[in-house]
């Protein structure tokens, strides 16, 4: 029994990373919902759910490059006008069944949370904020995937 409480402390001191440890449950879930609000939101049009995600001094910011030229430029949205082009239903083009909403929590810190999410179009990096004890996205950080041939 010994043995094994002390591989349990070796395992969880040395190789567990200290940003898993500052994770708990109700965090991990709070930010799963809050990820699921934006990502669901905007693929049924609903503003509700996308508004309920998003901190009102969200800051949404990609580099695209243009189609004919391939200058690339700054595409810029706050929380306004995602929620806008969300209840526009902009998002909703896609049957359930290629709606991709896969992410994974790379980092709890306290307050602070860091998020990589894989739409079907474009791969979103996601920063919360603990605000109130709710989990508010703050940052995005997008960028469109590879045409598909």
């Amino acid at each position: 029994m010994m043995k094994q409480v002390s591989i349990l402390f070796f395992l969880t001191t040395f190789l567990v990373p200290e940003s898993l440890l500052a994770q708990t449950a109700t965090d991990s879930l709070a930010i799963r919902r809050t990820v699921l609000d934006y990502a669901e939101g905007w693929y049924t049009g609903d503003a509700a759910r996308m508004a309920r995600a998003v901190h009102p001094k969200l800051a949404k910011r990609a580099l695209i490059p243009d189609r004919q030229s391939g200058d690339l430029s700054f595409v810029d949205m706050d929380a306004e006008q995602l929620i806008d082009a969300t209840r526009k239903g902009y998002g909703r083009g896609l049957p359930p069944s290629q709606q991709q909403k896969d992410f994974v929590i790379v980092e709890i810190n306290g307050n602070t949370a860091m998020v990589k999410l894989q739409m079907r179009r474009w791969y979103d990096y996601l920063q919360l904020m603990r605000v109130n004890d709710e989990w508010k996205i703050l940052n995005v950080l997008w960028e469109l995937k590879p045409r598909e041939e």
